[in-house]
């Protein structure tokens, strides 16, 4: 029998008592050095909406599972547009913030959201957090509990115990041995790799060349470039928001280098453009941002870098990030990251959700929403009126109480009440 407990971040705990949970195939957005930096930085911390509290499980002293958890003040940064329900509840006169939010800050990418030791009866834990997270919503009075991109298992887990899906697309390409990047354009219609080639050659012609560094390859001189990369995208668009700082990328540097993959674009030796990737079981593009803007230069640096860093390292998969359907005219497929179930209940590769389970009275669960920020002022332009359906995007799982909109106006937004529960939260039997 689990007994949960919050805690204020995953930097609290030992570096290999977490990654034994995330596992050696997680995702390595997961893994410890990625979270605690994050945390350690301030990217991730209550001042930006951000309150790391991670919900454990101990068995016999020892964590047996654990949960990345946030409670969230806003809906920035997670790559699952819940505006619409946000808005709705606000006309409803229902305080939506803080909610509880599963899954990885500012990073759409599927993983695990409900970690289980190895070896341990994953099926039996799975449905324990589930059951934790419902009931920590219930004991704060909060609007629902999202799991972001969560795996299969954990999946049908939170459908059993409530949670409701969202349905979305991401475009992944997949490697099914190709010996050269010219054996993937081969794969490509003949309009289509016409079209790659010119791409590449007129870039080449701006005396332009692209190529990739990897682990401890990456040269001092480009790790101090990461967070300029990253920055002159946030500042180029409008729609731009700065999450990260100059010491988060300090610190992948100094934690987190076996997992980097640095794609660069140079005249000469100087910089023209990078796009920042990590690499484990798969290649993941995260960040980029161009010094010049020549044409063509995104989709080589982005796209076809990463390509053919994937050929030749053997890696099966290329995740390049959220949106773009231009994407798919490359080679890359529409994968969904959530697929509807029987009943209309939860997803395949997805989720979101966001209740939370403490431990007695002045434990955990007077923890959750604390040091969390309202949210942003309304949007201009915003839609008033009736509430419209949110509109399906990324993967994600919801579990919300089953409350009359007169029952949820009255939900404060720091409740530290323990509402009372048939079952204590820390102790949470599992069935």
């Amino acid at each position: 029998m689990p007994e949960f407990e919050l805690l204020d971040g995953v930097a609290a705990l030992p570096r290999a008592t977490w990654d034994a949970l995330a596992g050696d195939a997680g995702s390595p957005f997961l893994e410890w050095a990625w979270l605690a930096s994050l945390e350690e930085s301030g990217a991730a911390r209550p001042e930006t909406g951000w309150a790391p509290r991670p919900l454990v499980a101990r068995q016999d002293g020892r964590i047996v599972a654990a949960c990345p958890l946030y409670a969230k003040g806003h809906s920035e940064g997670e790559f699952v547009f819940d505006w619409g329900w946000a808005d709705a509840a606000a006309r409803a006169g229902i305080e939506y913030y803080p909610k509880l939010l599963a899954g990885v800050p500012f990073t759409p990418v599927t993983g695990g959201r409900l970690l289980t030791e190895p070896g341990a009866d994953r099926p039996r834990l799975l449905r324990a957090l589930a059951e934790a997270l419902r009931e920590l919503c219930l004991a704060n009075e909060l609007s629902g509990v999202h799991v972001n991109f969560c795996l299969d298992d954990e999946r049908a887990a939170l459908e059993a115990a409530g949670f409701l899906p969202r349905l979305g697309f991401q475009y992944h390409w997949t490697n099914p041995g190709y010996r050269d990047f010219d054996d993937y354009l081969d794969s490509l219609r003949s309009k289509r790799r016409n079209q790659v080639r010119r791409e590449r050659r007129e870039l080449e012609a701006q005396g332009v060349r692209v190529e990739s560094f990897a682990g401890r390859d990456i040269p001092e001189a480009l790790l101090t470039r990461m967070f300029e990369i990253y920055l002159v995208t946030v500042q180029q668009h409008s729609w731009g928001r700065q999450y990260l700082n100059p010491r988060f990328f300090e610190l992948l540097a100094e934690r987190f280098r076996e997992r980097l993959c640095f794609a660069v674009a140079r005249r000469g030796e100087e910089l023209v453009a990078g796009a920042v990737n990590v690499q484990k079981d798969a290649l993941y593009g995260r960040y980029w941002g161009a010094l010049e803007p020549l044409r063509h230069l995104h989709f080589n640096v982005c796209y076809y870098a990463g390509i053919e860093h994937c050929i030749r390292a053997g890696l099966a998969r290329f995740e390049p990030g959220a949106g773009g359907e231009y994407k798919q005219l490359r080679g890359f497929d529409a994968t969904p990251t959530e697929l509807p179930l029987p009943r209309g209940s939860a997803p395949a590769r997805g989720g979101r959700a966001l209740p939370r389970a403490g431990a007695r009275r002045g434990g955990p669960h007077d923890r959750v929403v604390r040091g969390a920020h309202r949210p942003p002022p309304r949007r201009r332009g915003a839609t008033r009126g009736a509430p419209a359906p949110p509109q399906p995007t990324s993967g994600s799982h919801t579990w919300s109480p089953n409350l009359t909109p007169s029952q949820m106006a009255v939900v404060q937004r720091n409740t530290r009440r323990w509402p009372g529960s048939p079952k204590s939260c820390t102790s949470i039997r599992s069935s």
